[in-house]
């Protein structure tokens, strides 16, 4: 019975794709999420990077912006830039219940990690508040993790962090500051399951990096022996001419 399974999930999934076929969030070409012309496409980070928040720098030095940044994570890396079709790959995610998407941006997560190892004994999604995540129905980074931790092999924690305050959205937070006070006390861990664990933090898009900062931080006071961030996308705003 074993050896049909698979091949039941084969025709499962033909099938689907017959009656719900999928639209490149890119260009809108029917086929896959994204087609192999946008694939080609995507705004992807190289090297060389800021050591902390992963920004692409012209050498690998501390960028300004993370220059006097008392961080607990010990870093965040993202395989693309927060552009084009990654953002819309995302919002389609994270605001239009097309859930079946987190299996593609998750092998992109596995991809990135296994070209770029990072210290990880155990995956830990971003939690959600419990009133968002009623609204939402799921949380984004879960899936994410989910597909991370089949693809790896590696266990995945979602009981031990949790948000305990329902905060504004990062992106509706002006600068780099308020974001780290929006998200200061927002998380909690539960427990000390993860005492001397590397943790990877595993979350849609880092912006300032606050929210993965404030988690690593209570995560490390709970013991965690190493907190990095891995996330799809990262937002990446060019300065102002002459600024």
């Amino acid at each position: 019975m074993w050896k049909v399974l698979p091949q039941l999930t084969k025709l499962k999934g033909i099938a689907l794709d017959l009656l719900f076929p999928r639209w490149c969030v890119g260009c809108g070409r029917e086929g896959d999420f994204i087609c192999s012309a946008c694939l080609k496409s995507l705004p992807r980070i190289t090297p060389p990077l800021c050591p902390r928040c992963g920004r692409p720098q012209l050498n690998a030095v501390t960028c300004p912006v993370c220059v006097g940044w008392q961080a607990s994570i010990d870093g965040i890396r993202a395989p693309f830039r927060f552009d084009g079709a990654v953002r819309r790959a995302v919002h389609e995610l994270k605001y239009n219940n097309l859930r079946a998407i987190a299996a593609l941006l998750g092998r992109w997560l596995g991809d990135y990690l296994a070209a770029n190892p990072l210290p990880t004994e155990v995956l830990v999604p971003v939690p959600l508040h419990h009133k968002r995540l009623r609204e939402r129905g799921y949380n984004q980074s879960r899936l994410l993790a989910l597909e991370l931790a089949k693809l790896t092999g590696l266990p995945l924690v979602d009981d031990c962090l949790v948000r305990e305050c329902h905060t504004p959205p990062q992106a509706r937070t002006p600068n780099v500051d308020e974001r780290r006070s929006n998200v200061a006390d927002a998380f909690a861990c539960r427990d000390q399951s993860l005492e001397d664990r590397a943790v990877l933090l595993i979350d849609d898009v880092a912006t300032s990096g606050a929210t993965l900062d404030a988690c690593a931080r209570v995560l490390k006071e709970a013991g965690a022996s190493s907190v990095w961030g891995l996330v799809i996308a990262k937002e990446i705003k060019e300065p102002a001419p002459g600024g």
